[in-house]
């Protein structure tokens, strides 16, 4: 009989499930222990090292360290050495396999789900090789969690969790939306980098002209808003690239009317080449902010 039934790994920043194995139980009390985990895994950065959570037909075991945890839907009949050994295992295969980067700007849920395969392995290695070709380190493992017993939660800290106490919701404050973007682009990075260097010309030439504002006409005046002000767009430029931001378009409009204006005014301090390479990287930044979207928010289906 299998006592590791189901096993994922998951990012402990938010939650998001990286890989998990494909399960074949459909039983009421099963997919209610699916739930309680996904929600667990929610709160894992709360609850770092190793723990449970016991339902009556099964038990919750999960083991993080750094940017990753695994966790296990295992029967109660299962040793915890055993389960925690498992977990071990799965974490040292898995940050093998991908390094913080990847795992780090993952985006959608099951990322890594080739990885799957090898959990598979895992388990059945686990579920139906003898316990004692694994016997040192399933006493390493005994001898842990003597000196370093494991949090037990209780069903009811995964209902808070999710924000239910005995059938009824908790009240308590939302946070703000995350929105996530779409990953950036190489296109959308040469666009930021050629932004900054726009907006560090105009805020040199002017400072430098406002460091001579004594000296100078009161026509002046207009040239240093006419750099200061693309300085400023090109700025916002950025900020609407890297974050959401409601109402982009009309805010991408107006950046722009301001750049393309505030170089046409500055014509013969600049030539026709530098107006146009400024007027150039206005509107490539602005075709990267309008093409860059939200993510699509994935449904968080099982394997």
């Amino acid at each position: 009989m299998s006592m590791i039934l189901f096993a994922s790994v998951v990012r402990v920043r938010d939650g998001l499930p990286l890989s998990a194995s494909t399960d074949f139980y459909h039983s009421q009390d099963f997919l209610e222990c699916r739930r309680r985990l996904k929600t667990l895994a929610s709160r894992l950065a709360q609850h770092p090292g190793r723990g449970c959570a016991e339902t009556r037909d099964f038990t919750i075991h999960f083991s993080s360290s750094g940017d990753v945890a695994c966790m296990a839907i295992c029967s109660r009949q299962c040793p915890a050495a055993m389960a925690f050994c498992f977990l071990e295992t799965l974490w040292w295969e898995f940050t093998a396999s991908y390094d913080t980067t990847c795992i780090g700007l993952a985006s959608r849920p099951y990322a890594f789900l080739q990885f799957g395969l090898i959990i598979q392995k895992m388990k059945w290695h686990f579920n139906y090789v003898s316990s004692s070709q694994m016997k040192s380190s399933l006493d390493r493992i005994r001898e842990e969690l003597e000196l370093q017993p494991p949090v037990v939660l209780t069903l009811g800290d995964t209902d808070v969790a999710s924000g239910m106490v005995n059938g009824h919701t908790a009240m308590h404050l939302e946070p703000a939306p995350n929105f996530r973007m779409e990953p950036v682009t190489a296109l959308g990075v040469l666009s930021l980098v050629l932004n900054i260097m726009c907006a560090a010309l105009n805020l040199v030439r002017g400072v430098h002209l406002v460091e001579h504002s004594l000296q100078v006409a009161q026509e002046e005046i207009g040239n240093i808003l006419a750099f200061l002000i693309p300085f400023i767009a090109c700025i916002f430029q950025c900020y609407l690239y890297l974050f959401y931001s409601p109402a982009r378009p009309l805010k991408v409009l107006l950046l722009l009317l301001s750049i393309c204006l505030g170089n046409v005014y500055l014509h013969g301090l600049r030539n026709l080449w530098q107006i146009l390479f400024h007027i150039g990287v206005a509107f490539l930044s602005s075709h990267q902010i309008l093409t860059r979207q939200l993510q699509e928010k994935q449904s968080d289906c099982g394997v």
